[in-house]
């Protein structure tokens, strides 16, 4: 069936590219209609009470997005026509400030206190912007633009709505770089490794087909995360580049035996398929395994990684074998001296002290692991951005001039009397870190009958049977004080309501907390789980996985662990994705180390013989993979100013570094010292 399949591909190797071609068409088309999600808190469950009152303030308060401007330096006149020209834009529900209750005639010290407060600081006033849609839709996005090209210098919009929108506005800007420079990267890295000169050129073309299959249909998920487009392209053309490779060496060798380029390129498929299926499995369970994750965020990322590893694999043995024929006497034409060194001296050195080796091994996994658990991480993905975005200055000058660092929204039922409300109004202002607390009666001071109070401004406040109070804390999100912060806030107000509701950017970012740190061990468990059952199965070895498993998890605590000692904070997605990743790309070389080993073992050579020939002949393939990898993502990491991006990247780049050392000198110790072991726990270890 395989070999009916290779002489179909090698036979019909123009009709193969006229399809591939075609295909393109409307995976573009996909590509471009594919919705891209900017708001990571949007990929919290829906079934948390934080989602419940994010949704009660989109349905009922119109509060599906906010935005705050400080506005300096500007009379009270000129901010009441700048209101009614951010009202009039489209997008904007409404714009709620100082003057929104009393008249330009009144003055401002007529406010009630706390409302005055909130509204002025020093030469600034703050107003605060309602939009029609959620934070990451077009219509937000368009209606930002607008309103930036309505005001001057004296205006800074601030928040999480801003935020989105820089945000996205940098990532469509840097992500086509991203791709030019890991390609440009992952060539110089090619051309070092490998004779011909145009074959880096053919195998970046091979993988462009499903890089663009797999941003296609992605049309078919409704939306991606920015993070999963940024670094899709890159994290496939990283992973399944050995794929390619390992058909390039196979063709190579089948041409030296067979009488024809057709022959040996149907062999080298048939070869090169039943060889990755192993690896490719292994390497799609990994990012499965993200599938598990509460956030999902990690289904985001897993399906199109793993959709993109198996399309991966399909066109390595249909467009890359076609590419490779069509192109075969200029591959052949134009060639050049290798850079890649022998490895004669590091097989003899493994192999001589391999037992020095795997005390070194068992030593290393203590600092790796306490590194990898005590690593400081932050979640609040501001801190990933920029400092001169605008969204960020405006945020920053919220947090200076009015001590507005988080706001909490708190909902409870209107049922609950007015004094009551005062009461617990009170108590919240005694919490540690909380600035003001504005709740409607507040906006009726001594000087406001109810009567005068605009039904926008009451709308605000009052709605759908809930009454909205307005907590504005000093703490960032995500700090272990705003933490304890909102656990005793949201105490007192189920004192009052149980039925009570917190959300907001600091409720939501703790809930974010909780559920990443358990996420992260549910996706560990899981993709170990699932790479050792593969392995159990491609090996029929109960001991094989343990030790693959071991190898590969001393790379990843070593790259995670590493942060802990130079002081790095990481994004939180770091140790969830970047682990899953290393995973799958490691597995890949560790399969093809162990299996090179067995085929030698079988050959009738002893253990220490079989590694150094499995040393010597893998090592290229391994290094050339290892650092096409480290080349793309370290390119990336490079050019980006997204923190959060440079940060994966950097840790994947690390990571296929230290991955590639740990296959080339742990694992073969390992196996050299436990071959015995491996055998007497193995179904047909050796033959004969």
């Amino acid at each position: 069936m395989k070999k009916k399949f290779a002489d179909f591909i090698v036979k019909n190797k123009i009709l193969i590219l006229i399809i591939s071609i075609a295909l393109l068409v409307p995976s573009v088309i996909g590509m471009i209609a594919t919705k891209i999600n900017y708001d990571i808190l949007s990929y919290l469950p829906q079934d948390l009470e934080t989602m419940k009152g994010q949704s009660i303030l989109e349905s009922e308060y119109n509060l599906a997005a906010t935005g705050m401007m400080t506005i300096e330096n500007m009379v009270d006149k000129d901010v009441k026509k700048l209101c009614e020209d951010i009202k009039n834009v489209d997008g904007v529900t409404d714009v709620i400030g100082a003057r929104s209750i009393l008249d330009i005639g009144v003055p401002k010290e007529m406010l009630p206190e706390k409302f005055r407060k909130i509204c002025y600081s020093d030469n600034s006033t703050l107003i605060l912007i309602k939009f029609t849609n959620n934070a990451a839709s077009e219509k937000t996005y368009e209606a930002i633009e607008n309103i930036r090209k309505i005001t001057d210098k004296r205006a800074f919009l601030g928040g999480m709505s801003a935020i989105v929108h820089d945000t996205r506005e940098l990532a469509e800007q840097e992500t086509p770089l991203y791709v030019i420079v890991a390609v440009i990267f992952a060539i110089a890295v090619l051309a070092m490794s490998l004779e011909s000169t145009i074959v880096p050129f053919i195998f970046l073309l091979g993988i462009a087909f499903p890089i663009l299959y797999n941003m296609g249909t992605n049309y078919f998920f409704g939306e991606i995360s920015y993070i999963t487009k940024a670094l899709a392209a890159v994290l496939q053309l990283g992973v399944t580049m050995d794929y390619s490779i390992f058909l390039l060496h196979r063709y190579d060798e089948e041409k030296k035996k067979c009488g024809s380029a057709e022959e040996a390129m149907s062999n080298a498929i048939v070869s090169t398929f039943s060889s990755i299926i192993g690896s490719s499995l292994t390497t799609v369970a990994g990012f499965l395994a993200l599938c598990t994750m509460s956030l999902a965020l990690g289904k985001d990322i897993g399906l199109v990684m793993a959709k993109g590893v198996i399309l991966g694999v399909i066109s390595t043995v249909t467009v890359l074998p076609a590419l490779l024929m069509y192109f075969d006497k200029l591959i052949h034409k134009y060639t050049h001296r290798v850079l890649m060194p022998e490895f004669d001296k590091v097989s003899d050195f493994v192999v001589k002290h391999n037992k020095i080796i795997a005390i070194v091994f068992v030593v290393l996994f203590i600092p790796a692991i306490f590194g990898q658990a005590n690593a400081d991480v932050y979640y609040n993905l501001d801190e990933s951005l920029p400092k001169d975005l605008p969204s960020i200055v405006g945020t920053n000058k919220l947090k200076h001039d009015y001590d507005m660092t988080t706001t909490h929204f708190i909902l409870i039922n209107d049922k609950v009397p007015s004094y009551k409300v005062n009461e617990m109004i009170k108590k919240i202002e005694n919490v540690d870190g909380v600035k003001t607390v504005l709740g409607y009666d507040d906006l009726m001071g001594a000087m406001i009958p109810e009567e005068f109070i605009p039904s926008q401004i009451r709308d605000v406040f009052k709605n759908g049977g809930y009454n909205m109070i307005v907590a504005n804390s000093k703490y960032k999100a995500a700090a272990d004080a705003e933490n304890a912060q909102i656990d005793e806030i949201d105490k007192i107000i189920k004192s009052y309501d149980t039925n009570a509701f917190m959300s907001g950017e600091g409720p939501l970012t703790k809930d974010l907390i909780e559920i990443a740190d358990e996420d992260f061990k549910n996706v560990n468990i899981a993709s170990i789980v699932a790479i050792f059952v593969i392995i159990l199965f491609v090996f029929k070895s109960v001991s094989v996985p343990v030790i693959l498993v071991l190898a590969i998890e001393l790379a990843i605590s070593i790259n995670l662990g590493i942060p802990y000692y130079t002081g790095t904070v990481l994004p939180f997605v770091a140790s969830i994705v970047v682990g899953t990743i290393q995973l799958g790309a490691t597995v890949d070389y560790a399969i093809l180390m162990t299996n090179r080993f067995k085929e030698e073992l079988n050959n009738g050579l002893d253990s220490s013989e079989a590694m150094k020939i499995s040393i010597r002949e893998c090592s290229k393939s391994i290094i050339c993979s290892a650092l096409t990898f480290f080349g793309a993502t370290i390119g990336v990491a490079m050019v980006s100013k997204m923190e959060l991006i440079k940060s994966l990247c950097s840790l994947m780049a690390r990571g296929a570094l230290i991955s590639m050392a740990c296959i080339i000198f742990v694992l073969p110790a390992l196996l050299i010292i436990f071959e015995k072991v491996i055998n007497k726990t193995s179904i047909k270890w050796r033959i004969g």
